[in-house]
């Protein structure tokens, strides 16, 4: 696969700058950045995004998680490797995602669990970290652009 844009290095500080803002708001939420890793992950496995999925495993490592767990994520209801608290985040980064072709999207008792896990200010990160991943995903799919970056 090859990037469709002639001039990848493209320099629009303005965009730069509010993606930054966005990034630092995830991380004052006070989430793990082992398990934004792992939703950033799933996330991208969803929608097939390999730059993505190869930039979030690089993440992860980074981060200090496993590869038994990176390699299991797309599995996790069936690994025994996630806590419960993981395992609603994941359950939330799936039901926001797929939420086309009529599917339900985060139902009541995903929100339930999530809640019964994490703050307020927890939830909200995790929830643009998988508006962001789905941003990327959807941009990077749509120019093509091959795995093999890690964007930081």
């Amino acid at each position: 696969m090859q990037n469709r844009l002639k001039n990848e290095n493209s320099d629009n500080p303005d965009m730069w700058k509010a993606i930054g803002h966005l990034h630092k708001a995830i991380a004052a939420g006070g989430v793990d950045p082992k398990l934004l890793a792992l939703v950033h992950l799933r996330v991208s496995q969803i929608n097939s995004c390999s730059a993505c999925v190869f930039a979030s495993v690089a993440g992860g490592k980074k981060a200090g998680e496993s590869d038994e767990r990176l390699h299991s994520v797309a599995a996790w209801r069936e690994a025994p490797f996630y806590t419960d608290a993981e395992r609603a985040a994941l359950a939330l980064a799936e039901a926001a995602t797929r939420l086309q072709d009529g599917a339900e999207g985060v139902t009541d008792e995903i929100w339930e669990e999530a809640n019964a896990h994490f703050t307020e200010e927890q939830i909200g990160a995790i929830n643009l970290e998988i508006a962001l991943t789905n941003f990327f995903n959807r941009i990077n799919r749509t120019i093509k652009e091959p795995a093999g970056q890690t964007w930081g």
